[in-house]
């Protein structure tokens, strides 16, 4: 027994005490010191907010947004997907194309690209970007969509939709 006179482990009854006045409560808290867990609240109301704060919220119902058409990658399955076709990626064509596919139309450098592919801008040749943007667009072209990988002379490359062309203004 704990010097309560309770058996060790037993919980005390939470008391919960109302009254719209402060002395009030404040003599209350001096009476019921070391009686047990005690609430102190100024009315009803914020008993009630106060319990409801302890319930769990409902959860929430999350609608998923549809699917836009047009290319799709799965990066876990390491696919891409157009319609109902899809191809089998490799992670580094995984990697371009999903970065390509932050920003269409964006002109990506090939120190750009090497850093998010391969994790280094340092770049000692671009034959590694060219040879694995030539195999994307083999796969891409597989897809039968329009999309592709347009090379932009001595920069670097761009993803562009030939069948809907998007046109920057500003």
């Amino acid at each position: 027994m704990g010097g309560s006179g309770r058996p060790e482990g037993e919980s005390l009854p939470l008391l919960i005490a109302v009254s719209a006045d402060p002395e009030q409560r404040m003599r209350l808290a001096e009476l019921l010191d070391g009686v047990g867990p005690l609430l102190m609240v100024s009315g009803l109301d914020e008993l009630r907010r106060l319990l409801d704060e302890g319930k769990p919220s409902p959860p929430a119902v999350i609608e998923p947004e549809p699917e836009p058409d047009g290319l799709k990658v799965d990066a876990d399955r390491l696919v891409a997907s157009w319609s109902d076709r899809e191809v089998p990626l490799t992670m580094l064509e995984r990697d371009l194309l999903t970065h390509l596919l932050t920003e269409p139309l964006q002109v990506w450098t090939y120190e750009a690209l090497h850093q998010a592919v391969w994790g280094t801008g340092h770049l000692r040749s671009t034959a590694d970007v060219h040879s694995l943007v030539k195999r994307l667009r083999r796969k891409l072209a597989d897809l039968g969509n329009a999309v592709t990988i347009d090379a932009v002379r001595g920069i670097g490359f761009r993803l562009t939709d030939h069948q809907n062309p998007v046109r920057r203004t500003g």
